[in-house]
């Protein structure tokens, strides 16, 4: 029971640390996932949305997306359940060729926020390969007089699969005169060899077949096989021995094709064709047969196409030279790749703004940017720079990603557009760089207050003179752009005679007002005046009848009197339709209430009422 309680505790341990070090990743912003390699596309990889606590909303809102540096996309972001998936199949021996642990890196930008997230993402193995041989079948020449126990090495099976599912085993089957034996190999690795058991005899028996069967350790076990098909010759005594047992050789990854990188040399005691020896590259992987040729006369190797550090910075190769006979000696060669400063940096905008406020607060990002240089040591160490003299500055965020901020508020009205050029130099010789240029545009804000062209403006004015006219022009500008800079003009109180001008106005709308109520009581005071006429007419022509002997005097009115009530308060008015100006002309005539003496009448002459009248 105690024994069961302290592995119950270990456990609770383990996973409480596992947890521990989940949150410390994601507080750090790095998710680590794991999924098998051959998933179909659209395959689940893991809840990024869920471990970076970020709602469905935001994902969409905040512009999250996957940044891969390599040149093919293998995950994209579910935009509706926030999963990282497979954008690609994913074979992890093309990816991850004589790598144990195959691991794809990719970054998760939130724009919104300019924060980043590094993801990596363990592609596991699955036993899809089967083991196989370079050649369907192999031939061996052996001497009769081939001691017992002698080893001769057989080919290699190749399973690109890792761990359990790689090659595990060799097995021989034939007859009596061969056994297998498999010895590890300096990386590990079996190497199956054939071993005499038994003397052999040209007269009894010339050929000898055999099957090699090698399998890995999958669930089912995968196998593959090879014939093995032994020649047995007259006596052959002396085998080839080279003159190192390894090479050693380093070159710069700029090397021309075609050089000759290193060349080995074997020797045979033997004379005639037991002499005569061939070479062959034994051991290689098929990306080293691509790159190197082995001269099988000469012993040369040669380089086929350009060599790239970032690649492969080491091949090893074993050479074997063997005589007409089936004897044989074995070299290794090793190549080393030196690193040339041949990759400049690559400088990329991950996100960036296009415009920007000028009443901005400092340090507010502008940009985000990211670095990345293939070579390796000095010459992959980068430098970033940005011009001088700017508003701006350059700020490492995460790893080798750079932010440009702001470093004081900005003005539109000294500099409207900023062409920011960031600089990215590594530490080769000679030394390489990029550049990036960033356009922003400057938005304006109404910071600014219109200003007059003069503090003081005086004019002269003549009296008399017409409505409307122009007495003078103002002028002023503002520094700020569009509907902010647009200048409205309006005049604030003055004095006239000691009256506000804005009351100007209202004295003139009563006016006009008044002098419509007056002449609506002018009109029917003429309709009167006409029936008035008209009653005297008929009283005219009554008296010269004689029928109105004896009416009083005071019934009869003056005309004149009347015309020159009208003309007494004669008045021109005119009002704009614009609310801003107005103007009101009264005539300089006299306000008596008697026309002048030229202009009256005769009093034996009765005077037309309104407008030229017949006196009859």
């Amino acid at each position: 029971m105690c024994a069961a309680g302290r592995r119950w505790g270990r456990r609770q341990r383990a996973l409480l640390w596992a947890v521990l070090l989940a949150a410390w990743e994601v507080a750090w912003g790095q998710l680590r996932y794991s999924v098998p390699e051959e998933m179909p596309k659209g395959s689940f990889v893991g809840d990024v949305a869920k471990d970076l606590r970020l709602q469905l909303p935001e994902l969409r809102n905040r512009g999250v997306h996957i940044v891969e540096r390599g040149r093919t996309q293998y995950f994209s972001l579910h935009g509706k359940t926030g999963h990282l998936v497979t954008a690609e199949r994913i074979d992890r021996e093309q990816l991850c060729r004589m790598v144990e642990k195959c691991v794809l890196r990719c970054e998760l930008i939130v724009e919104g926020e300019m924060h980043v997230y590094r993801i990596e993402v363990e592609i596991t193995d699955i036993n899809d390969n089967v083991p196989s041989f370079p050649e369907a079948e192999t031939e061996l020449r052996l001497s009769e007089t081939t001691a017992p126990d002698s080893r001769f090495p057989l080919p290699r099976a190749h399973d690109p699969d890792s761990g359990r599912n790689s090659l595990q085993s060799y097995e021989l089957r034939g007859d009596e005169h061969f056994s297998l034996a498999v010895q590890a190999g300096p990386g590990g690795d079996q190497r199956p060899e054939l071993v005499l058991a038994k003397a052999l005899d040209r007269e009894e028996a010339a050929f000898h077949e055999l099957v090699l069967r090698a399998s890995d350790g999958g669930d089912p076990a995968l196998t593959g096989t090879a014939r093995i098909r032994v020649t047995v010759l007259d006596a052959n005594d002396n085998a080839p021995v080279f003159s190192q047992s390894e090479y050693t050789v380093r070159v710069p990854e700029d090397v021309p094709v075609g050089s000759t990188l290193v060349t080995v040399t074997a020797t045979d005691a033997d004379e005639g064709l037991n002499g005569f020896l061939k070479y062959s590259l034994k051991k290689g992987t098929d990306t080293a047969s691509g790159i190197f040729h082995l001269d099988s006369e000469t012993g040369e190797i040669k380089l086929l196409r350009i060599l790239d550090f970032e690649e492969g910075n080491s091949y090893e190769l074993e050479v074997q030279a063997h005589d007409s006979g089936a004897l044989f000696d074995t070299a290794k060669v090793a190549i080393t790749v030196t690193d040339v400063n041949d990759n400049a940096p690559e400088l990329t905008v991950s996100s960036k703004l296009n415009e920007i406020s000028e009443d901005a607060k400092t340090g507010t990002v502008v940009a985000l940017l990211h670095v990345e240089d293939r070579d390796s040591g000095v010459n992959g160490e980068v430098r970033c720079s940005l011009d001088e003299g700017v508003p701006f500055r350059l700020e490492k965020s995460f790893e080798d990603y750079y932010r440009v901020v702001t470093v004081r508020e900005l003005d539109r009205e000294q500099v409207s557009e900023y062409n920011l050029t960031v600089r990215a130099a590594d530490g080769g010789s000679p030394l390489l760089q990029s550049t990036v240029v960033l356009a922003l545009r400057v938005l304006d804000v109404n910071d600014n207050a219109p200003v007059f062209a003069q503090e003081r403006y005086s004019a002269r004015v003549a009296e008399n003179n017409a409505a409307g006219a122009l007495v003078l022009t103002v002028l002023a500008r503002d520094a700020d752009w569009g509907q902010n800079a647009r200048v409205r003009y309006r005049l604030s109180e003055g004095r006239v005679r000691g009256a506000p001008l804005s009351s100007l106005t209202r004295w003139l709308v009563l006016a006009v007002a008044a002098v419509s109520c007056l002449f609506v009581a002018f009109l029917l005071l003429l309709l009167a005046l006409r029936l008035r006429r008209w009653r005297r007419q008929q009283l005219l022509a009554a008296a010269s009848s004689g029928a109105l002997r004896g009416v009083p005097v005071s019934h009869f009115v003056g005309i004149d009197g009347v015309r020159a009530f009208l003309q007494s308060y004669s008045h021109d008015v005119s009002l704009t339709a614009d609310s801003r100006k107005s103007q009101l002309r009264f005539s300089g005539a006299s306000c008596c209430d008697t026309l002048p003496v030229p202009a009256r009448p005769p009093p034996d002459e009765p005077a037309p009422l309104l407008g030229d009248e017949d006196p009859a």
